[in-house]
């Protein structure tokens, strides 16, 4: 095989959270950093506040729809940190005892809470993740308060990592924050990684992987246009001792598979087990007299919420089913959150319909209520049930608009486990807002796309059983030494919580290894970089001008 044009020392496709904090180290280290990544290089000027199409928001998100399960991500350099809502609590402590549907623990003996609290410290620092006290939690999350408390349930803020100082609760942190606020990796590991020498390729979509003869791999990346993400406008390759893969847990299992064919055969957790982090979605309309009666809120302006637009992200849970004591798959978190028009709307049932419950009379007359809408997202333990089939020809999924939208190759039926897990977290929802009149619920329909997550996890986990585990407990995948996974496909099953969190802690955590095989591969890098915060900061001021002008830029309690 002939040698490539190109060659680094470690390649790393995807810039989230796997792949931000790996580049960041390796390049602080001492390493040659290339970072490939899909989407398209937005600076915070260029996050749109409205959802038209061809508006920041298509150009960020990646909505891949399945045979049963639909998944929405980030499509953009800084992947899913863009897109996500900042909230960062830990995993409870029980997260990592789970066996799930092997009938054994799934998580490495290597990894628990106790051994990745040192690294949930770490991001913490890095991306100055603290506690949010009630004066900080937005209308939503104070009703969403006040209903658990009136129902005899307990409530508390969530842990995220927005510079309050900067948020104007202007509700359009989905789709990037332009005040920068929300510490996105486009502020903090990016700009340190940046600093170091690594390179940040936007627009560039990787194929599949081959190997060199000197033992390293080659990568074969198309690059994509950057308003019709359905046209390719080139290609090439680039060679590298190590390769880090953190492109999604929608895309990474079918880079993998498209280089079976190439690189021999592929761990049998190759895509499969994958989890959508267990979640689901819960619309209710509030009784907005019902609220001033027996809430007391008062926004002195003649009503008690109609508030459902204004503020931010997550801002309040109710952890009272996070209960080790609990049997598995009876234990889930309720989140109150904001989900911006779109999906929101067009997934919400009405509530008490008869017959149609997701379109017709009865949603437009719900449709003229929106600013009284308050939605709760559950995130249970699910039983990992997708299965990713034969891969496309091309990237994740076959494109159908020319940004946002594909058609994947997943697959997912609920298991009974799941679906009693959700029909559980429905009946709490339910009992808790429509206590005394309160408010009427209904959970979003499956109807249209299958379930959903905003969290797609497991498809490549970590293990120590070979047989139900792509990756050891380094994150090495099995039979490919120097190839390495550190997205959320990693992680071994859902987490109960928002697990953007225990992404990076892995990610985090995985980098020590990865720098000892770079090591043995005759790479001069080092491990001891520290966190970026704070001088990140004022490195990412000092390189604005290097870059191209469009790249210009709580914790679960512990002992549960």
């Amino acid at each position: 095989m002939s040698s490539s044009a190109e060659s680094t020392d470690v390649l790393v496709i995807g810039s989230g959270f796997g792949g931000a904090i790996t580049a960041y180290h390796l390049a602080a280290g001492g390493a040659k950093v290339t970072v490939l990544e899909r989407g398209p290089w937005l600076k915070s000027t260029d996050f749109e506040h409205d959802y038209k199409l061809g508006s920041s928001y298509t150009r960020a998100f990646d909505f891949t729809v399945g045979d049963g399960m639909s998944i929405l991500g980030g499509n953009c350099v800084g992947g899913g940190s863009v897109v996500y809502f900042a909230a960062m609590p830990r995993a409870p402590r029980f997260v990592f005892d789970r066996h799930g549907s092997i009938g054994r623990r799934m998580w490495p003996a290597a990894v628990s809470r106790d051994t990745l609290d040192p690294w949930y410290d770490r991001v913490e620092q890095s991306l100055s993740v603290t506690p949010q006290g009630w004066e900080d939690v937005s209308y939503a999350g104070g009703l969403w308060a006040a209903a658990c408390n009136h129902s005899g349930r307990t409530a508390n803020p969530l842990s995220v990592a927005i510079d309050g100082s900067k948020c104007v609760n202007c509700n359009w942190m989905m789709a990037g924050c332009r005040f920068e606020a929300k510490q996105s990796l486009l502020v903090n590991y990016l700009p340190a990684a940046l600093s170091h020498g690594a390179e940040i390729r936007p627009l560039h979509e990787v194929q599949h992987l081959t190997r060199t003869p000197d033992g390293g791999y080659r990568v074969h990346y198309d690059t994509v246009h950057e308003e019709d993400y359905r046209i390719h406008t080139g290609s090439g390759t680039i060679d590298a001792k190590i390769v880090v893969i953190a492109a999604g847990a929608g895309a990474t299992p079918v880079i993998l598979q498209r280089s079976e064919a190439h690189l021999g055969t592929m761990p049998r957790a190759v895509g499969r087990y994958f989890s959508g982090n267990g979640e689901r979605l819960n619309t209710a309309v509030v009784n907005e007299r019902r609220a001033a009666e027996l809430l007391g809120l008062d926004r002195g302006d003649g009503l008690a919420y109609a508030a459902n637009h204004i503020g931010r992200g997550p801002t309040v849970a109710n952890w009272d089913r996070l209960d080790a004591a609990l049997p598995e798959y009876t234990r889930y978190s309720l989140e109150q959150l904001y989900f911006p028009p779109g999906l929101g709307t067009i997934l919400a049932q009405v509530p008490d319909a008869a017959g149609r419950s997701w379109f017709g009379p009865g949603k437009k007359e719900i449709l003229k209520r929106w600013t009284s809408w308050l939605t709760i997202f559950t995130m249970i333990e699910d039983d990992n049930e997708g299965v990713f089939g034969p891969p496309p020809a091309t990237g994740n999924a076959h494109r159908i608009s020319q940004q946002m939208l594909g058609r994947g190759n997943l697959s997912y039926t609920p298991a009974k486990t799941t679906q009693a897990a959700w029909d559980m977290s429905d009946a709490d929802v339910k009992e808790i807002l429509e206590k005394d009149g309160l408010a009427t619920v209904m959970p979003w329909t499956n109807d249209l796309v299958g379930a959903y997550t905003v969290h797609p996890l497991s498809s490549c986990r970590m293990g120590d059983d070979p047989h139900t585990s792509a990756l050891d407990d380094r994150n090495e995948l099995r039979g490919h030494p120097g190839i390495f996974v550190t997205d959320g496909s990693a992680v071994p099953g859902a987490l109960t919580v928002n697990p953007a969190m225990t992404i990076a802690a892995l990610a985090e955590r995985a980098v020590p290894g990865i720098v000892s095989a770079a090591r043995s591969r005759g790479v001069p890098v080092t491990y001891g970089a520290p966190p970026p915060a704070g001088p990140a900061g004022s490195r990412a001021k000092n390189i604005l001008p290097l870059l191209p002008p469009s790249a210009q830029p709580q914790s679960v309690s512990s002992a549960r």
